[in-house]
């Protein structure tokens, strides 16, 4: 059990975005065989393929956070020690954490209308709520992810971590 708890930490959202890439890129494949070779179009290829594209931006906001990789200004962090630098880090994952936090009801409730209207996707027939899960999942993975990060330099900055 331990092992399968390891391996979803390391690779979850890696996993799951290759997996969404090469789906993305296989339906798409398909349709422009079936559009150009066999003069057919299929209705369903470009719907599924968008809401497979939903799912993976909000899985790569948590592979982001994961990583620690985002847009950001390390000029001003890079002139403090190492603990400085943490403490720094802790304070962003704070706000980030709060951000997460305030955003995932908002999500609930936005899944949770989904489900009450019972709305279908016009050529496939799903109902819309398995892609309008995406915000809720992307919201949770981020902020456990966040908390990772958070607990990793908040023990850096009491001394009892090592980077």
């Amino acid at each position: 059990m331990k092992k399968v708890l390891h391996w979803i930490d390391e690779y979850l959202e890696e996993v799951l975005l290759v997996a969404a890439l090469a789906a993305m890129a296989v339906i798409m494949g398909i349709q422009v065989f079936s559009r150009y070779v066999l003069s057919a179009s299929l209705s369903w290829s470009e719907e599924l393929t968008r809401y497979i594209f939903i799912w993976a931006g909000f899985l790569s906001v948590s592979y982001c956070t994961k990583k620690c990789i985002s847009i950001k200004i390390e000029q001003f962090v890079a002139l403090f020690p190492r603990r400085g630098k943490a403490v720094f880090k802790v304070v962003n994952h704070t706000l980030e954490l709060i951000l997460f936090f305030y955003l995932i009801p908002f999500a609930w409730k936005y899944l949770m209308s989904a489900v009450a209207n019972g709305q279908t996707s016009p050529a496939m027939g799903i109902p819309m709520y398995y892609v309008q899960a995406a915000p809720l999942v992307g919201f949770i993975l981020c902020a456990v992810r966040v908390l990772q990060r958070w607990i990793i330099e908040w023990r850096v900055v009491l001394g009892k971590g090592e980077k």
